[in-house]
């Protein structure tokens, strides 16, 4: 334990906790939770953890990252042992930032915090894992959300990928309140890549509820994605290899001029 922490002065951990299943929680994750008195989060994440009876868990809707942070600072900064959780890690479009952006905004006390971040198995890695190695080589990762940015600056960040032969990885690909983004940019992508590019699906990954598809691009849609879908486009260098009773692999070769 820290000095300062031996001394009272309160500790925000950031934590992520994988994508869903014990088994990617990293044991760094477990005890940075264990070491926690109030424990932040969305609900659903805050669900799959198993706290002791000491431990109080505050749940909030995943739309209002910023007052999260704000009220998880505010108990650190009175002396408590917080912990913030994300699923997957938290620096990948999770409360990571949105706890910076708060600390770098509010009160000088926010800023002599004992501020951690804890590392975690993100969906795109999980997702990848478990149908082979379609990010072996270059990719990125866009978020289809237009909640902090327009639509017109998702669409560049396509055109920038397809131009640079990236495999994406595509984050908050659907909701009930954006149904529409996902369609979106696989049209504009038909127009752009081979109608063959392997569109693969992820949802729940690590889950007991997990399924996992491919889809050729001419064909993809957004049927039966979901907020916890994760959906990777390949480059024109992707392939699937089929396997007879099992899941196809995916993969992304090196790229040949």
């Amino acid at each position: 334990m820290c000095d300062q922490a031996k001394k009272g002065i309160g500790h925000l951990a950031v934590i992520g906790i994988g994508p869903g299943s014990q088994a990617c929680c990293t044991p760094q994750a477990q005890q940075a939770v264990a070491d926690a008195t109030l424990i932040y989060g969305y609900g659903p994440y805050l669900d799959r953890l198993t706290l002791a009876p000491h431990q109080r868990r505050i749940a909030s809707d995943n739309r209002v990252e910023a007052q999260r942070a704000r009220e998880a600072l505010t108990q650190a900064a009175a002396g408590h042992r917080v912990a913030m959780v994300s699923g997957g890690d938290p620096g990948v479009f999770a409360m990571a930032a949105a706890v910076c952006e708060q600390i770098e905004s509010g009160p000088a006390e926010w800023r002599t915090l004992t501020v951690a971040f804890v590392p975690g198995v993100t969906a795109m890695l999980a997702v990848a894992a478990e149908c082979g190695a379609p990010l072996g080589h270059d990719f990125c990762a866009i978020s289809l959300s237009d909640n902090l940015k327009p639509w017109t600056t998702v669409l560049k960040r396509l055109d920038a990928a397809v131009a640079g032969d990236f495999v994406m990885a595509f984050y908050n690909p659907r909701s009930t309140a954006r149904p529409w983004q996902l369609d979106a940019a696989l049209d504009h992508l038909r127009a752009r890549l081979p109608a063959d590019t392997v569109v693969l699906y992820g949802r729940a990954a690590g889950r007991s509820d997990a399924c996992y598809w491919v889809s050729a691009l001419q064909e993809a849609s957004s049927e039966g994605v979901d907020m916890a879908t994760l959906v990777i486009v390949g480059a024109n260098a992707t392939r699937v290899i089929e396997r007879p009773q099992r899941q196809p692999l995916v993969y992304t070769p090196r790229y040949q001029p």
